[in-house]
């Protein structure tokens, strides 16, 4: 029960930090890969505990990955385009 109150609050605060730091983009997709590594304890704390198969840690670990790459492949391609990992350099643009 410990495990889970304590990733619930890394949780709340991973939340915390990605409605927070709007700004910059790099920082959102660092605060979510934070959430999505807090899932996948909690994933790992539920199969532990009704002795499931851990098969599906493989493919969710998966998606975790390619989430990433894009990402950062997206983040590369605007940091080319736009000069900086500013979200308002994306709405001065667009006009």
């Amino acid at each position: 029960m410990l495990i889970f109150s304590s990733c619930l609050f890394m949780f709340y605060f991973g939340m915390i930090m990605f409605f927070m730091k709007k700004k910059h983009i790099l920082m959102m997709l660092l605060s979510l890969e934070f959430l999505s590594l807090i899932m996948l304890l909690l994933l790992i704390n539920f199969l532990c505990g009704f002795l499931y198969d851990f098969n599906i840690l493989i493919y969710f670990i998966i998606i975790l990955v390619c989430e990433a790459v894009m990402g950062l492949c997206l983040l590369t391609l605007m940091v080319r385009t736009h000069g900086s990992d500013y979200s308002k350099c994306l709405l001065i643009y667009s006009c």
